[in-house]
C-alpha cells in the first residue's frame, strides 16, 4: 500500500492487537477490494477513537443495531504500512459516513530526509454501522490489557509493579 490512501467505501474497518498483555502491538486495518492498510498505533489511540466515535453515533442518531456480519478479524499477514502520530474524526454533510483521517508519526531525524519529512496520510470513511461494530470491539480489545493498580491507575505486571503512591515502596 502506498504512503497515502483513501478508502470511501471499505469493506472492513477493525483494530486488533498482537502480543501479551504490556508488550501488545496495536494495529487499525482497512480492506477495500484487494487493498489492505494497516497502521501501527498505541493502545491509547485505539481508547481515544472509541470513546470518540462512540459520542459521534451518540449526536448523530445514536449507536446503530450491532451487525454481526460486519468482519472485525485482521487480515493476515500483518504488515504495518506506518505509524499513526495524529488522528482526526469528521463527519460527511449526509451524515451517513464518519471520516477518520490518520497521519503518519514522522521519527525525530527524519524530517530532514526528503523521502522521510511527508508524512503518509488515510483517510477511511466508513459507515455508521461499522463505527457502531467498531467501537465495543475496540472497548473490550484496550480492557482486555494487564490490570490497572486501583491506587495509581498504571498497569500491573503479574509481578506487580512500584507505585508511586505508596512512595515508590514494594511492588503490589
Amino acid at each position: 500500500m502506498s504512503r497515502n490512501a483513501s478508502f470511501d467505501q471499505p469493506d472492513r474497518f477493525t483494530v486488533g492487537a498482537v502480543g501479551e498483555p504490556g508488550e501488545r502491538v496495536f494495529y487499525l486495518q482497512a480492506t477495500q477490494a484487494a487493498d489492505v492498510l494497516t497502521l501501527r498505533l498505541e493502545k491509547q489511540q485505539v481508547a481515544a477513537l472509541a470513546t470518540y466515535l462512540e459520542g459521534v453515533l451518540a449526536d448523530t442518531g445514536g449507536a446503530p443495531t450491532l451487525d454481526p456480519s460486519i468482519p472485525l478479524a485482521l487480515v493476515t499477514p500483518i504488515e504495518p504500512d506506518w505509524t499513526v502520530g495524529s488522528l482526526a474524526i469528521g463527519v460527511e454533510e449526509d451524515g451517513q459516513r464518519i471520516v477518520i483521517a490518520a497521519e503518519e508519526l514522522i521519527a525525530e531525524g527524519d524530517e530532514d530526509d526528503p523521502l522521510r519529512a511527508v508524512p503518509g496520510a488515510a483517510r477511511i470513511a466508513i459507515t455508521r454501522s461499522q463505527a457502531g461494530a467498531f467501537v465495543p470491539h475496540a472497548e473490550a480489545l484496550v480492557s482486555s490489557g494487564r490490570p490497572v493498580c486501583a491506587l495509581c491507575g498504571r498497569p500491573m505486571d503479574p509481578s506487580g509493579h512500584v507505585c508511586p503512591r505508596k512512595n515508590g515502596h514494594g511492588a503490589h
